[in-house]
């Protein structure tokens, strides 16, 4: 819950909890949903809350954010060491101090963040960390970094959403700070994006995916379990880098394709534009700061920070643009500095040069290069609409694809995105031939979330299905008289290989904790199904999954030890890399894309 306040530094946060008294940090979490209730005013860079009639707290952001721990005063008599300041600073958006650290895993809500983006098929690849990586290896600082980030992630997944309260997100705050301070930013930025999605998991955030909480769990356990023993190019992609650097790229040409809002559970929203050269190269502009639902849906009509020019993220999406002295990162983010200049252009239909070549290429080409980078993802598909698939998130498009049917979910579920809307609007044209960008969303069949598609009663225009909203207007009248075929039919099983076994118990885990895989239950019978199968590893890790959940020794008296935190750890991480990249096989063979060249 941000309650409108400005992002926080990790550091902050992490202070304060630990200046907290034993008595005071049980009372943390109650103290913040206390907080909520509060009035609060804005007053230029400070915001101000009463904590009664008589109290008042204040944060003061002259940057934007808070970086200090003397920027949150509080006025009560328990000050500065009261559960006040530590729960605003707890109930605030965190700061992103190094917004691009390389390596750091990009929501599926956040477009823009792209790390590893190969910026489509002409990009040039990123040689910086071979070049920064030569002969090194880890320093005395960094292993120590490292063990204690496993330790907090451990006790996170431990606790699960419910237990991992405001106290153990300081800690696994603390350790990032630690990390980025010791030269670790990849693992950092990792462990922040545990907090926000633990913060959005127990605020019933509608931007919150557990599957988003369970991948960044799995990241930050990972890398800081390799980090101990790596050395020269591992280590320097495990470490990651503090900020990525704009390079000059001299001047470009480039047409628009298309926007997309950014609202995430990080607290953070705007919009990015993306764009092509004459290549296919991708670039893009964004503006994303901190922001609620209101933020994502306006910022299509502010104006887009390149150059000098007054063009917006909607016009620029469908127009084109020319810029001299341009920067780029190694994602393909366009920068914004002062030497460089913009002017309006011409853009292109998606159906004429250059635009058009995006799509010439095979989908299992475009799929596997997705997979192979792990950057933005998109997909550039020619389809038509056969109906719809009743999902346990909603009902999404079944689509044909040159012979394969996919599914066409929603890029973001929030009721103040039009996404969900035009889904079901679409829903009702079966038979209609539609030009689609969509996001690859890896699993066991075919699915991408979509979002933008061509206008379907204008050829040369596009909708930007998370800003624009269709009518059935815009719909032909032809499709529309069709309403019935097949909407709302029940799914097909989504996994007739039953892997789902194993990855539902990663999931129940990373969102309960231990204890749910503690209870007593015949657990031998998903086991044997999985070999049974052919899948006799991942029966073995589901063995261990639930023998280390269960480890519960007692000592001489008959009381209950403390359980076996790394042991429960490591065996869900086994389980949760496992599931990870027979799912990326998987998936791979669902697209038509195995053998292709994947990572």
């Amino acid at each position: 819950m941000s309650l409108d306040l400005p992002p926080v530094a990790p550091s902050v946060t992490a202070a304060l909890v630990q200046g907290l008294t034993p008595r005071l940090r049980k009372r943390l979490d109650a103290g913040i949903t206390k907080l909520a209730d509060r009035p609060r005013v804005r007053d230029g860079d400070t915001v101000r809350i009463a904590v009664d009639d008589d109290t008042h707290l204040e944060l003061h952001a002259p940057g934007g954010s808070v970086t200090s721990v003397d920027a949150i005063r509080c006025g009560c008599l328990l000050a500065p060491d009261c559960l006040h300041r530590a729960a605003a600073a707890s109930a605030a958006p965190i700061a992103e101090s190094e917004p691009e650290a390389a390596g750091e895993p990009a929501p599926v809500s956040e477009p823009g963040a792209v790390a590893g983006s190969d910026r489509g098929a002409g990009a040039t690849p990123d040689t910086t960390s071979v070049l920064t990586a030569v002969s090194e290896t880890v320093t005395p600082e960094q292993r120590a970094a490292a063990l204690a980030m496993y330790d907090a992630a451990a006790a996170v997944l431990e606790a699960g959403t419910d237990g991992a309260g405001a106290v153990l997100q300081a800690e696994l705050l603390r350790a990032a700070h630690t990390a980025r301070v010791s030269g670790l930013p990849r693992v950092a930025a990792s462990a922040v994006s545990v907090v926000t999605q633990l913060r959005a998991a127990r605020d019933t955030d509608p931007a919150y995916r557990l599957t988003d909480l369970t991948a960044a769990l799995r990241d930050v356990l990972m890398t800081a379990h390799r980090l101990a023993d790596s050395t020269d190019a591992d280590l320097a992609d495990l470490r990651g880098s503090a900020r990525q650097p704009y390079a000059p790229d001299g001047s470009l040409r480039l047409y628009g394709l298309f926007s997309e809002p950014v609202l995430t559970a990080t607290g953070y929203a705007g919009a990015v534009t993306w764009t092509a050269d004459a290549d296919g190269r991708l670039y893009t502009v964004s503006d994303v700061a901190p922001g609620g639902s209101g933020r994502a849906v306006g910022a299509a009509d502010r104006a887009v920070r390149v150059g000098d020019t007054a063009l917006t993220h909607r016009e620029l999406s469908r127009a084109g643009l020319a810029v001299s002295g341009a920067t780029v990162s190694p994602t393909g983010r366009l920068g914004a500095g002062a030497g460089v200049r913009a002017v309006r252009a011409a853009g292109s239909a998606w159906s004429e040069a250059p635009l058009d070549r995006l799509w010439a290429a095979p989908v299992a080409e475009q799929v596997s290069r997705a997979l192979r980078t792990g950057g933005d993802g998109l997909l550039f598909l020619d389809v038509t609409l056969v109906g719809t698939v009743r999902e346990a998130a909603g009902d999404c498009l079944l689509a044909d694809c040159d012979g394969l049917t996919l599914r066409l979910a929603a890029a973001h579920d929030h009721p103040a995105l039009p996404y969900r809307d035009n889904l079901r609007l679409l829903a009702t044209a079966p038979g209609i031939r539609l030009r689609v960008v969509a996001r690859l969303d890896p699993a066991p069949v075919p699915r991408a979330l979509l979002v933008a598609t061509r206008h379907p009663g204008d050829a040369g225009a596009h909708v930007d299905l998370g800003l624009d909203r269709l009518q059935h207007a815009d719909l032909p009248a032809a499709a529309t008289a069709s309403t019935g075929a097949a909407a709302g039919s029940p799914a097909a099983p989504l996994d007739e290989a039953p892997l789902h076994l194993l990855r539902r118990r990663v999931h129940q885990a990373a969102s309960a904790g231990r204890r749910v895989l503690a209870f007593p239950g015949d657990s031998a019978a998903d086991s044997r199904r999985l070999r049974r199968y052919g899948f006799a590893c991942a029966g073995d890790l589901l063995d261990e999954l639930h023998a280390a959940a269960a480890d519960r020794s007692r000592d001489v008296f008959g009381r209950l030890v403390p359980a076996d935190v790394n042991r429960f750890a490591r065996a869900w991480l086994a389980a949760a890399h496992y599931t990870e990249e027979v799912d990326r096989e998987l998936c791979a063979a669902a697209w038509g894309a195995a053998g292709q060249g994947g990572r």
